[in-house]
């Protein structure tokens, strides 16, 4: 179609002797239709700044086409540990089935990673990052984990103190297990004192996660109110009080803004629960926590008048609130 139509333009403008714009050549080329690692680069960049939540379309499409290709990227490019290992975490992170086979170049002939890569600090703890994403069965981020972990505790010692800090939190508690607000919120500081920072998604960044924090403060606040309301800490004084705990539970499920009325379910279901369990555990009598059994089975409010002690009624009535 596209030939015939250069064809169908190029006979009009003989025909009709149409003026020929003189349009400069494309200054773009291809560029966008090939791979490139700052790419990759700045989607790990927004996951660990914590903003990743605005781009999911963008960085899904992107990373689908990286994706497509990238056996044969792997095989026409040497890359090294440290780029291998960012593009399994965040190809992983997002759903892919990346082979854990690319790490494969770095192993020796004894299958045992190379001497070699030791003193590769970034190298080293992008694949102790990336060997938290292992499946079942992947013996060689087994063998990772415990080749990077043991490196790393020394290298932090020979590091800046800006990256001994980043290591040592790692090591507490790497990027995909830890608290995506709290992993953000440590990044934000990090990435501060990174001199190939860049500025405008660092103010984003650090806007962004303000933005963010005002509006889990207010839910916050509306859930105490809840709280308080119920007259529950006088009803059953024996429970603890554990609401801005469970909140922060939530939070770590969901944190992005469009997910508040599940942080707000999930807080009030949890916190219920929670009485009722300080209930048997903490207080009821063994014959109370019988009757108090068989009401919940039952699933019926008929079942209230029937419980032996006023604060299990109290605590069954407003179990739907």
């Amino acid at each position: 179609m596209e030939t015939q139509a250069h064809l169908t333009a190029s006979s009009n403008r003989q025909n009709n002797s149409c003026p020929e714009a003189n349009f400069p050549y494309r200054l773009w080329g291809c560029s966008f239709a090939s791979f490139s690692f700052p790419q990759t680069e700045f989607i790990n960049q927004l996951c660990r700044l914590g903003v990743s939540y605005h781009f999911d379309d963008e960085i899904e499409n992107s990373l689908k086409e990286i994706f497509y290709d990238l056996p044969n990227l792997l095989e026409k490019h040497d890359f090294d540990l440290s780029t291998v290992s960012l593009l399994f975490r965040v190809f992983r992170q997002h759903g892919f089935k990346m082979p854990c086979v690319v790490f494969d170049k770095f192993k020796d002939t004894n299958g045992e990673f190379k001497k070699t890569i030791i003193n590769d600090v970034k190298g080293i703890l992008s694949l102790y990052e990336a060997s938290f994403l292992s499946v079942h069965g992947e013996q060689v981020l087994d063998v990772a984990l415990v080749f990077t972990k043991a490196n790393l505790e020394s290298l932090a010692i020979q590091s800046s103190p800006r990256l001994a800090d980043h290591i040592r939190n790692a090591l507490i508690r790497p990027f995909h297990k830890g608290v995506p607000r709290i992993e953000a919120r440590k990044y934000i500081s990090f990435y501060e004192e990174d001199e190939s920072r860049n500025d405008t998604l660092l103010k984003f960044a650090k806007i962004d996660f303000n933005r963010v924090q005002v509006l889990h403060q207010q839910e916050l606040s509306i859930l105490s109110r809840w709280w308080n309301d119920l007259n529950f800490a006088e009803e059953f004084p024996y429970a603890r009080d554990r609401i801005v705990e469970i909140y922060f539970w939530a939070n770590g499920i969901h944190f992005e803004p469009q997910y508040a009325f599940s942080r707000m379910m999930v807080t009030k279901y949890t916190k219920i629960v929670s009485l009722v369990v300080d209930t048997y555990d903490a207080y009821a009598s063994f014959e109370e926590i019988q009757r108090f059994t068989n009401a919940i089975e039952r699933c019926s409010m008929n079942a209230i008048d029937q419980l032996p002690a006023d604060y299990m009624k109290v605590l069954l009535g407003n179990s739907d609130r």
